[in-house]
C-alpha cells in the first residue's frame, strides 16, 4: 500500500513540475526552436516566430490545402484537433499554451498505460516461474516494480518533460504507441487496431509493430521460451510415470497457458478492427481534405516527405548530413538502402524474440527511432520508458554506466555545438554532427547489448530448469 501511495505521489509530483514550468516560462525556454526537440513533423514552433501548426490551420480555413504552405507536414486530423487549441489565446501566455497542458495530460495517460503493461508483464513472469518451479526467482523479481519504475522513468526522464514542454506533438505519438502496445498484451484487439492505426497515421514508422502487436495477441505476453516449458511437461510426466500407484493414475499437468499456442481469432479480430480504423481515418481525413488536396496530396505530403527526407534542416540524425553532402545521382539508391535497413531486422529479430513480444516491440522503437529521417529526443524517451519495463530481466545488462553517461553528455554537448555552429560560427557542421554520430552510436550499442542481456537471460534460466 506504502508503494502504491508512493507512486502516486512521484506521478503527481512529476505532473506539477511541468505545469510549474508552463506557468514560470510562458515562452517555452524557445525549446520549441532546437533541432534536437522539433522535427518538421512534429513541431508546433519549428522556427522562432514561426507557428507551423497555425499556419496550415489558417490556410485550411481559407479554404486552401494545409499544404500548400510547405511547411506543415502532419496529419490533417491532428491540425484539425489542436489548430483549435493555437488559435485561441491566453493573456500573458503563449498561443500554444492550451496545446502544452494537453501534451502534459497526454504524458500522464502514457505513463498510466506503461504502468498497466508492466503490472501485467509482471504477473506473466511469476506465473511463468511457479510453473516452472522456480520459486526463488519469483521472490527476488518482488524487489522491484517493473510497472511502477517504468512509468516514473517515462514522467521524470529529462528528455520527455523537454518533448512536452518544447511545442512538439511526439507525446500524442508516443500514446498511439504505447496505446497499441497496452491493447495488444491485454488481447484488447479494437485497443490495439486503434492505437496501431493512428500511430502509423500519425508517422510511418510505427507501421513496423504490426509485428510485435500479432505476436502479443497470438502468443501472449512474454515469457521464457516454450521449449522450458516443454521440457517441464516431459520431466513431469516421466517422473509420475515411475511414481505412478493403482490409486493414483492421473499424472500431474501443466496449466494450458503455460505452454503458448498461437490463437488465430485474437489476430482475425485485431486485422477486422484494423480494417474499420483505417477506412474510419481515410474517411476523416478525406472530409477534412476535401475540395484543398485529398488524400494523395495528404500522402504526398506526410509519407512522401518522410521517404525522400526533402528537409535537410539539422537534427539529431545522420541522414540530414548524409544526403546534404551525397551527390544527386546516388539520392535515391541511398534513400532505398537507409529505409530498407529498417525493413531486414524485422523478420530475423521476430523469429529470434517472439516469446518476447513485448521486449520485440521496443526494439523495433529504438531501431526505427535512431534510423528515421526526422529524430527527436521524443522517440528516446519513449523506448527509454519501455526499457525500464524489462529492469529485472535486464539486470546484468554491460555498458549501464556508459549509456547513462554517454546519453547525459550528448544531452549537453549538442545545443552547445549548435550553438557554436549557427549562432557564433566558431564552428561549422562537423561539430554538430559529430554529437549526432555518437547518439546513433550510443542507440546500437543500447540495442545490442539490450537484446544480448535478454537472450542471456533465457540462457540462465534453461540452465535452471534443467538442474
Amino acid at each position: 500500500m506504502a508503494g502504491i501511495r508512493g507512486y502516486w505521489n512521484l506521478a503527481a509530483a512529476a505532473i506539477a513540475f511541468r505545469l510549474l514550468l508552463l506557468l514560470c516560462f510562458p515562452k517555452d525556454l524557445h525549446l520549441g526552436s532546437r533541432p534536437e526537440v522539433a522535427t518538421p513533423l512534429t513541431s508546433l514552433r519549428r522556427r522562432m516566430k514561426h507557428n507551423l501548426l497555425a499556419e496550415g490551420y489558417w490556410l485550411k480555413q481559407a479554404s486552401m490545402s494545409p499544404y500548400s504552405g510547405s511547411m506543415y507536414h502532419g496529419s490533417p486530423l491532428l491540425l484539425s484537433f489542436l489548430g483549435q487549441l493555437t488559435i485561441r489565446r491566453v493573456e500573458g501566455r503563449p498561443p500554444h499554451f492550451y496545446c502544452s497542458l494537453m501534451f502534459v495530460v497526454v504524458d500522464f495517460i502514457t505513463a498510466v498505460l506503461i504502468r498497466a503493461t508492466g503490472q501485467k508483464l509482471l504477473l506473466s513472469r511469476h506465473k511463468s516461474f511457479q510453473v516452472l518451479n522456480l520459486s526463488k526467482l519469483v521472490e527476488a523479481s518482488g524487489i522491484v516494480n517493473p510497472g511502477d519504475f517504468a512509468s516514473l522513468v517515462y514522467l521524470w526522464n529529462p528528455l520527455t518533460i523537454v518533448t512536452c514542454m518544447g511545442s512538439s506533438t511526439s507525446p500524442i505519438d508516443n500514446l498511439m504507441v504505447v496505446m497499441a502496445i497496452y491493447g495488444a498484451c491485454s488481447r484488447i484487439a479494437p485497443l490495439a487496431a486503434f492505437g496501431w492505426v493512428f500511430a502509423t497515421h500519425l508517422s510511418l514508422y510505427p507501421i513496423i509493430l504490426i509485428v510485435p502487436v500479432i505476436l502479443l495477441l497470438g502468443y501472449g505476453l512474454d515469457a521464457p521460451p516454450s521449449k522450458l516449458f516443454l521440457h517441464k511437461t516431459s520431466d513431469a510426466s516421466s517422473s509420475c510415470a515411475l511414481n505412478q500407484s493403482p490409486d493414483n493414475s492421473e499424472a500431474p499437468k501443466l496449466t494450458d497457458n503455460a505452454i503458448h499456442t498461437f490463437s488465430w481469432v485474437q489476430v482475425l479480430h485485431f486485422v477486422l478492427w484494423v480494417f474499420i480504423w483505417l477506412c474510419f481515418v481515410l474517411l476523416l481525413s478525406s472530409i477534412s481534405l476535401k475540395d484543398v488536396g485529398g488524400l494523395s496530396e495528404m500522402f504526398r505530403k506526410t509519407y512522401g516527405f518522410i521517404l525522400t527526407v526533402e528537409d535537410l534542416s539539422p537534427n539529431i540524425g545522420v541522414l540530414w548530413y548524409f544526403f546534404a553532402e551525397v551527390f544527386d545521382f546516388f539520392r535515391n539508391f541511398f534513400l532505398i538502402v537507409f529505409h530498407v535497413n529498417i525493413l531486414f531486422m524485422i523478420l530475423p529479430l521476430a523469429i529470434r524474440l517472439k516469446h518476447r513480444s513485448c521486449f520485440l516491440a521496443f526494439v523495433y522503437i529504438a531501431i526505427s527511432s535512431m534510423l528515421k529521417s526526422y529524430p527527436s529526443v521524443g522517440d528516446s524517451a519513449l523506448y527509454l520508458g519501455l526499457l525500464a519495463l524489462f529492469c529485472n530481466e535486464l539486470a546484468d545488462m554491460h555498458f549501464s554506466f556508459f549509456l547513462f553517461c554517454g546519453y547525459i553528455g550528448v544531452s549537453l554537448l549538442s545545443p552547445v555545438m549548435h550553438n557554436l555552429w549557427i549562432w557564433r560560427g566558431t564552428g561549422n557542421a562537423n561539430f554538430y554532427f559529430a554529437t549526432g554520430l555518437a547518439y546513433a552510436c550510443l542507440q546500437t550499442v543500447l540495442v545490442v547489448e539490450s537484446v544480448s542481456s535478454m537472450l542471456k537471460h533465457d540462457r540462465m534460466l534453461r540452465k535452471l530448469v534443467k538442474a
